[in-house]
């Protein structure tokens, strides 16, 4: 059995598994030789071999127990047929949908995402059989952020207005966008992902009510289509900035693993969420990119509290930063391969 695997299974085990979000990214030369020689970022995700490449990366370089494969929570917004780009130093940038009309433009195209299934069954065919293969998806909530406001913002107020003053056309577009994900996550497992990541980068802006609907509604029928269809595929979900609501997504929806970020007290983890499901976290990855002592430090505090007589995986409070030495990145995985009882 699989490391990570075994966590989902409540196996004891001598280490906690680990795997980093970001992981095949920019702070690799290996990866930024393969993106200068590439048009753009979705050309990255749509180029299977070079998608699979990146995902490999890693785990040649640092041997993490599981890959996560490259691409991003925005190609589903992109087979709907909303016009999806990225500039450089700008992030994300789309055509907002912000109208009945232009919503009755959308529609799913499963073909368009083929690319990615193909780089899926690539990588699983030449991982290591001990890795485990991830897949992921952005959450609903976090899909129409970006899908109505058509760019990043520090709280998403626009979109959150549009939410209360046209709520049957933001319900629609929630609908529309969980469907999408559950096909998406359907054909990820098909073609060989092991487990479902379902990432909600900005569910930290919503209010407690906001949040009840918008984030852990959706996401409990995310998770229920899922463990309908492939009941032996684990969920994780990752409500970043969720607060005190983490409890409660994870009693409601149901998720098989809960990724934490950095500011979750590691004693309030412990003591509310370990015993509901699978723990993973949360080192910060400031930490990790500017003190390679300080990082120490934290993963030690982290294995030492959450990584006790419950299941637990080792991970960052979200994703490696770019400037990060990979220096940093083999001192704290040759830790945790040697942090064994």
């Amino acid at each position: 059995m699989k490391p990570l695997l075994k966590a989902f299974r409540k196996e004891k085990m001598s280490r906690p598994p680990f795997w980093f979000m970001r992981q095949a990214g920019r702070y690799l030369p290996e990866y930024r030789e393969i993106r200068s020689k590439t048009a753009n970022f979705l050309e990255m995700c749509y180029t299977p071999s070079k998608a699979s490449e990146v995902t490999l990366q890693p785990i040649r370089r640092f041997g993490m127990d599981a890959a996560i494969i490259f691409s991003d929570i925005l190609v589903i917004p992109d087979a709907l047929g909303v016009d999806v780009r990225f500039e450089e130093k700008k992030g994300p940038i789309l055509v907002p949908v912000q109208t009945e009309t232009e919503l009755d433009k959308l529609a799913y195209n499963a073909g368009k995402l083929a690319p990615v299934y193909e780089a899926l069954r690539a990588t699983k065919a030449a991982l290591p059989v001990e890795t485990t293969l991830i897949g992921f998806a952005g959450s609903p909530w976090t899909l129409a952020c970006y899908t109505v406001q058509g760019k990043s913002d520090k709280d998403f107020h626009a979109v959150r207005m549009v939410a209360i003053k046209n709520k049957p056309f933001f319900s629609r577009l929630i609908a529309l966008l969980t469907q999408s994900v559950i096909d998406h996550c359907k054909e990820q497992i098909n073609a060989g992902a092991e487990v479902i990541q379902l990432f909600d980068s900005w569910s930290g802006v919503l209010s407690e009510q906001e949040f009840d609907e918008w984030v852990i509604e959706p996401t409990q029928k995310i998770v229920a289509a899922l463990k309908k269809a492939y009941p032996q595929i684990p969920v994780i979900g990752f409500p970043r900035q969720a607060g005190t609501k983490y409890r409660n997504y994870v009693l409601k929806t149901k998720v098989d693993g809960v990724s934490i970020d950095s500011s979750v007290s590691l004693e309030y983890a412990a003591k509310e969420l370990s015993g509901l499901c699978v723990v993973q976290g949360n080192l910060d990855p400031v930490i990790l990119a500017e003190d390679k002592e300080a990082t120490l430090k934290q993963a030690q505090k982290i294995v030492s509290i959450l990584g006790g007589n419950n299941p637990f995986i080792f991970n960052l409070g979200h994703g490696i930063l770019p400037h990060t030495p990979t220096e940093h990145m083999q001192t704290l995985c040759d830790y945790l391969k040697n942090s064994a009882k």
